[in-house]
């Protein structure tokens, strides 16, 4: 009944979201805290290569893994047409295995926050610890729900360079303050002429965490020296955060 970041929705990531773009200063942010790694860098959740292409242009050796298969292929010709050839992986965060060990895996712009299950969370991060060297570290950020308004909707139109269309409707349909998450049904429509020719259904779940309670789920794996900062900003209170906090801990 659902897709996962399939076709429509991989055209309006990337319309909205260009390589090199951005979000809050993000990818600034990251070559500040990479700059110094000699070694592999592992992207989780890579998507279609925003965050990934200035990282490899800024001549940092970096792969990357997705779930879904069309950002994957949307990755792989960005990169192509950039002259970069990345090792790019699609797997689950919560089970995949690889052949390298990285210096540092990152995970940017709340998409471990995308991991629904609890249990899922954890064997994500033991897999981010497994697949780390001794002394490297993990980057992760997370995000906080811009609404708690069950039943809210809101619609988008994007206009694609070919002519046609995408209209999103997005409606949240749950919201858990017990378990700390929300779920949306994202639905997308592609229209060319006035006609429907394709369409979408995705179901969009989002938890969040408390300061706290995620630093003591990074120990239980194992993490140490860890840190928290908010927005992007060095030092900042994370307790006054907008929307993002990013956690950087080291395996031993």
């Amino acid at each position: 009944m659902f897709s996962y970041y399939s076709n429509l929705c991989t055209e309006v990531y990337d319309l909205t979201k260009p390589v090199g773009q951005s979000i809050g200063g993000d990818i600034e942010y990251y070559l500040d805290r990479l700059k110094s790694c000699k070694g592999r860098i592992l992207e989780a959740a890579v998507g279609s290569g925003r965050m990934l292409i200035p990282l490899l242009q800024a001549g940092l050796l970096v792969d990357g893994i997705d779930y879904s298969p069309e950002m994957l292929a949307s990755c792989r010709k960005r990169c192509e047409g950039r002259g970069l050839n990345p090792l790019l992986y699609e797997g689950k965060l919560q089970s995949f295995s690889l052949p390298h060990k990285y210096e540092a895996i990152i995970i940017p712009t709340g998409s471990f926050c995308l991991v629904e299950d609890r249990q899922d969370s954890l064997n994500a991060l033991q897999c981010f610890y497994d697949h780390l060297i001794p002394g490297g570290r993990i980057i992760i950020d997370l995000i906080l729900p811009e609404t708690i308004e069950a039943g809210k909707i809101s619609t988008s139109t994007y206009a694609l360079p070919s002519g046609d269309a995408i209209t999103l409707e997005d409606k949240l349909v749950e919201v858990n303050l017990l378990h700390n998450f929300t779920v949306s049904y994202l639905k997308y429509e592609k229209w060319r002429e006035g006609k429907l020719i394709q369409s979408e259904l995705q179901r969009l779940a989002l938890h969040w965490y408390g300061i706290e309670e995620f630093k003591l789920v990074l120990e239980q794996i194992g993490f140490t020296d860890i840190v928290c900062s908010a927005d992007y900003m060095y030092n900042q209170d994370p307790t006054h955060s907008n929307q993002t906090f990013t956690f950087e801990a080291v395996r031993q």
